[in-house]
């Protein structure tokens, strides 16, 4: 496979950094999942939860979502308890798991990319709970960018 097809690599990634970027993802995805997934829960605290409704926190509440950085080897495994966001851990299985590359994630934040064009396209993956994966998606729609782009 060609590197500009290999979806695990960034687009525009010049082609003599893909062998070092593969090194850097080998070893990323066999690190532990909680460091990662105890920093994006304290900015997810700051920036969702404050916005995110009472009936999505309660469909969401306990439920272990993964989200899969394809591209950077990189897992985020999150639960919402009454205190906000927080690490689930690396054991059980996640009630909904997206995969997506880093640049497709971004483009979803800053609202630039419908989430239904990108799930039809492949280029998101929900795997799990599809009745969970709609409340999240519902709630992300109503709420808006969640990282709006400067001017």
């Amino acid at each position: 496979m060609r590197p500009a097809l290999d979806p695990r690599v960034p687009a525009g990634l010049p082609a003599f950094l893909v062998p070092l970027h593969r090194r850097v993802r080998g070893v990323v995805e066999r690190l532990p999942v909680t460091p990662p997934s105890f920093v994006a829960a304290r900015v997810l605290d700051r920036v969702l939860l404050p916005r995110l409704p009472d009936d999505a926190r309660r469909a969401l509440a306990g439920q272990c979502v993964e989200l899969c950085v394809t591209d950077f080897g990189l897992r985020v495994r999150l639960r919402i308890t009454p205190q906000g966001f927080a690490p689930a851990g690396e054991h059980g299985d996640a009630a909904l798991r997206i995969a997506a590359t880093g640049a497709s994630y971004l483009r979803l934040l800053r609202g630039e990319d419908d989430p239904d064009r990108m799930f039809f396209e492949r280029t998101l993956v929900m795997e799990g709970d599809t009745e969970l994966g709609l409340v999240l998606k519902n709630t992300l729609d109503a709420i808006g960018p969640l990282w709006p782009r400067r001017r």
